[in-house]
């Protein structure tokens, strides 16, 4: 049974919206001596057209809470997919944040930072007390977009699009792309008739429609799951030539069907000799000891070596 909303838990509250992906964004003004101000925010949204709004969240805790609340104007700018580091340094505590950053003044006369995927500068409409936060509601006065991919942010970790989708481009016809789905602390693991194990693969990632993709495939066992974010991306140097693999993680949904020739191993009782290929096994096994740490990163390289580019977890976000 759900909690009432009395008891509340607010970590496992906040977890659960952490399942909701947002963009992330800097948000600027300037002092009344003139000097710059920002912060980074992922509760931003649109809040009309006519004419255009749109809300950013400040928590009454946080530092810069009365300079924005008092603040005349203030600028969203929404980050590119090669702006972590600018999301980090503004989630921080460092003294001269604008000192390490190109921005240039918006027409309403905030900071806009430099390379943004969009920016809006906006003239302050309302205040709004609302809990622990403030909401402050912003009349756009000047906007603007690239062509930049956004940055994303999900369940306390930075996530980028672009990967994925480039692979799958560069590759062509030479693609398999898999899943790693986890329910607890179990994967799931598909037992061959010569008995190896083997994650869920397809030759792409859609449709359910298409019995050779992975999520065809997932249907065709009964395999109800969520597939989330990228985990590894890397050339394969046995089998298929020059065939790049994709995996993804997810979570199984519901309990697998009583013929499904899909099983949910446990990770401690993970049978390793028996899982089809080492390149496989070996991302397994790194997926096993980042799911238990809770520091994941994305692989990229080939089958025998590679780099793994860190998810960074900000904590201020």
């Amino acid at each position: 049974m759900p909690a009432p909303a009395s008891h509340i838990d607010p970590r496992v509250f906040r977890q659960a919206l952490g399942a909701f992906a947002t963009g992330v964004t800097v948000v600027t003004t300037l002092q009344p001596d003139g000097t710059p101000r920002g912060f980074t925010v992922n509760s931003f949204t649109s809040v009309s057209l006519e004419p255009p709004l749109v809300l950013v969240c400040i928590a009454r805790a946080a530092a810069s809470c009365q300079v924005f609340s008092a603040a005349r104007h203030f600028a969203v700018s929404i980050l590119a997919e090669h702006q972590k580091d600018i999301s980090s340094l503004f989630a921080s505590r460092a003294p001269d944040k604008f000192a390490a950053t190109g921005w240039f003044a918006g027409p309403a006369g905030s900071p806009i930072i430099a390379g943004a995927a969009a920016w809006f500068d906006c003239r302050r409409q309302n205040v709004i007390e609302a809990g622990d936060h403030v909401i402050l509601v912003g009349e756009v006065h000047g906007f603007d977009h690239a062509p930049a991919r956004p940055l994303g942010y999900c369940r306390g970790a930075y996530i980028t699009f672009s990967l994925a989708q480039d692979a799958l481009a560069a590759a062509g016809e030479r693609v398999r792309v898999g899943a790693i789905l986890e329910r607890g602390d179990a994967v799931v693991l598909l037992e061959r008739s010569d008995g190896t194990l083997d994650l869920p693969t397809g030759r792409s990632l859609e449709t359910e429609a298409d019995p050779t993709s992975l999520r065809g495939g997932l249907r065709r066992l009964g395999i109800e799951a969520t597939i989330d974010f990228l985990f590894a991306v890397f050339q394969e140097s046995a089998g298929v030539p020059d065939r790049t693999s994709i995996y993804y993680r997810g979570s199984l949904d519901r309990p697998l069907p009583l013929e499904s020739s899909a099983r949910v191993i446990p990770f401690d009782e993970i049978p390793w000799a028996r899982v089809r290929d080492e390149a496989v096994r070996s991302m397994l096994e790194r997926f096993v000891r980042e799911r238990r740490e809770d520091t994941f990163g994305i692989y990229v390289g080939d089958a025998e070596r590679g780099t793994v580019q860190t998810l960074a977890r900000p904590t201020d976000l």
